[in-house]
């Protein structure tokens, strides 16, 4: 109870932090695109996530990075992860950054968040329209040749929505089954988060303090050749089979 009615001030102030960090570089993120083009914009992003990341310790919660893997950068990866917390997102841009993530996102996203929506609509992810599938696929598919063509990675969360109690939601395939239709060269790297969801136990506010998020990352597995159903099924057991909910 302590802890929780120490939360609200503490959660005020981190609120404070995080939406200064989003829109002193909203602006930074726009100058860098249009006046020095991708690379000087992709470096003002990874910037912003170190922050971001950094604005978590003002709620005591500490990020660890458990087997990251040494990854080829003459591939194309497909970054597939279970989904707890918005807090998921800093750390797997900031992390990767070598190579490029890109984000299977929902429409809404791409307005009305200072930072976050810029780069989500310019920095090469994807929004879809979950109502119109067609058009989602049709997008995705794009989006796929995209990252097979410049050897990114595709950071999608096939749950399709955040597991507010850490236990995962069932896999939906679509998404996922078309990126590696289009992306045949890339390597799938799963990832297990834990206790993200802590920091949001109470809702978006107060948040929860403390937290010790994990992100485990999972030997990378090839597409080329395998059955793609049966490999869906086999990265979600390998992810799920690591969540930890207390």
């Amino acid at each position: 109870m302590v802890l929780r009615l120490l939360s609200y001030p503490i959660s005020i102030a981190f609120y404070a932090l995080f939406g200064l960090s989003l829109l002193v570089f909203h602006p930074i993120q726009w100058i860098a695109l249009n006046a020095f083009g991708y690379n000087t914009h992709k470096k003002s992003v990874e910037v912003l996530q170190f922050l971001l990341i950094r604005n978590l310790w003002l709620l005591g919660t500490r990020i660890r990075m458990i087997d990251l893997k040494k990854l080829p950068t003459d591939k194309p990866l497909i970054i597939v992860a279970n989904h707890q917390s918005m807090f998921d997102i800093p750390p797997i841009i900031y992390y990767f950054r070598k190579h490029h993530p890109k984000f299977v996102g929902k429409a809404s996203l791409g307005k009305g968040i200072p930072s976050v929506s810029f780069n989500l609509k310019h920095g090469g992810s994807v929004l879809i329209n979950r109502n119109n599938g067609a058009q989602a696929l049709e997008m995705i598919k794009t989006f796929g040749a995209c990252i097979q063509k410049n050897k990114y990675a595709a950071v999608i969360f096939p749950e399709g929505t955040r597991s507010v109690t850490g236990v995962p939601k069932p896999f939906k395939a679509k998404g996922l089954l078309s990126l590696m239709q289009n992306i045949p060269d890339a390597l799938i790297v799963p990832i297990t988060i834990n206790n993200a969801w802590k920091t949001t136990r109470y809702g978006n506010f107060p948040l929860g303090l403390g937290t010790r998020i994990s992100f485990k990352i999972h030997a990378p597995i090839t597409i080329a050749d395998q059955d793609h159903m049966t490999l869906i099924s086999d990265v979600e057991k390998i992810i799920t089979s690591d969540v930890i909910v207390t």
